[in-house]
């Protein structure tokens, strides 16, 4: 199985119902998304003159570069799927992509807030809240989990459920049966580049020319480069603080580490 989201761009009308059912849902906050509706155009295209949306967010990709960066310590954990009861143990960090239905998912009472996987995301579809951090991280990640505790009830994706056109459609890919599987056969494709080719499980469809020539310009170019040094830091950072609170001291050494991360996340 792997779970996958199609946009049908030629009923998208822009409302942005998507993105206030995601944030009522998920209780995100009003300066993050977990998805997003951009307007493209009106450009120019080689079918003319064109303007369309583009509604995005994770794509669930099947190489997930966000997963490997993670520097969260491992532990193991036994994933059960839920149709066969066939279970798979593997060593996870703060993210991962579940074997079973393919999607990537977060923990984020274990994500330090280092910003690692935000960063390597091509799609900027992760955020790092820091109101929410705590002793053990400097903030926490967030994005599109494709609602997978309302999947679990037998439920849609709440941006799913919400879009009154129907122009999102989630459903199994290796399903050939399913609708996104039957929209795959129609020309449904993800958003990538010649430098991006990680497989993104988020297809879109577009009868025009034009407004496919929109949203292809609007894929990522190149792959992120990872603050590696940013991570190792507020791996130190996140250490230092529990070990000076165990001691009854925050102190200097605390601040300038704190410091550090903060001056590189600039740069």
């Amino acid at each position: 199985m792997q779970y996958g989201m199609i946009i049908d761009v030629d009923k998208c009308v822009g409302c942005h119902a998507c993105v206030i059912a995601c944030k009522a849902e998920w209780e995100v906050p009003t300066q993050f998304d977990r998805n997003w509706v951009h307007r493209l155009g009106p450009s120019l295209t080689s079918d003319g003159m064109a303007a369309t949306y583009y509604p995005g967010l994770c794509n669930h990709c099947e190489i997930p570069v966000c997963v490997p960066v993670c520097p969260a310590d491992p532990v193991n954990v036994t994933f059960k799927d839920a149709k066969t009861g066939k279970t798979v143990t593997m060593e996870i960090r703060a993210t991962w992509k579940d074997p079973f239905n393919g999607t990537v998912q977060v923990d984020r009472e274990r994500c330090i807030g280092c910003g690692a996987c935000a960063e390597a995301c091509p799609y900027d579809a992760r955020f790092i809240d820091e109101s929410l951090k705590d002793d053990t991280s400097l903030g926490k990640v967030d994005k599109c989990t494709y609602c997978m505790p309302r999947v679990a009830e037998g439920l849609e994706p709440a941006c799913v459920q919400t879009c009154l056109a129907r122009a999102r459609i989630f459903g199994d890919l290796d399903d050939p049966n399913s609708e996104v599987s039957q929209y795959v056969k129609k020309g449904a494709v993800g958003l990538t580049s010649k430098a991006v080719q990680i497989g993104p499980h988020g297809l879109y469809y577009a009868s025009k020319k034009g407004d496919m020539e929109l949203l292809m310009q609007a894929a990522p170019q190149e792959m992120p480069k990872v603050s590696l040094r940013r991570s190792m830091l507020t791996r130190l950072t996140v250490a230092a603080q529990t070990h000076m609170k165990e001691i009854g001291l925050l102190g200097l050494a605390g601040g300038l580490l704190v410091q550090s991360v903060q001056d590189d996340d600039k740069e």
